[in-house]
């Protein structure tokens, strides 16, 4: 996509909101219940817009969850066009966004340094029992 403008951002954000609303109420397909959008982005000539979404569930089920969704797209579309009042509305593509599960991986490498480091400064705090010396004091 190109370049969002302030515009862009805007009807990208309003995108969001109805699709949401429109997922649920319109669709009414439980496999796609646990939906969550994290980011829309629209052309400049708002042609096109990207939905990425991410899934809750079985990860197996991903590339089969997102195809349903881009089945629905013309319905979806038509749907927006009677909520926005806009001249074009964009034709949708629906995309999974890793970017939680891959947050969730560095969330755990950081917490597993983190615990390594804490233990290894735990085993340096331990006093060492005093060396052994051949003089009797």
């Amino acid at each position: 996509m190109m370049k969002a403008t302030p515009r862009t951002r805007r009807i990208g954000e309003q995108i969001r909101r109805d699709l949401a609303e429109l997922i649920r109420d319109e669709l009414r397909d439980p496999r796609l219940t646990l939906i969550c959008m994290t980011s829309v982005e629209v052309s400049r000539d708002l042609a096109y817009a990207r939905v990425y979404v991410t899934l809750l569930g079985d990860p197996a089920d991903r590339a089969d969850r997102v195809a349903d969704l881009n089945r629905a797209a013309s319905l979806l579309r038509r749907e927006l066009g009677r909520r926005l009042h806009l001249h074009t509305i964009p034709k949708l593509e629906f995309r999974y966004d890793d970017v939680v599960e891959h947050g969730a991986r560095l969330s755990a490498l950081i917490d597993a340094a983190v615990a390594a480091d804490a233990g290894r400064h735990h085993d340096d705090d331990d006093p060492a029992p005093p060396a052994a010396t051949g003089n009797p004091a």
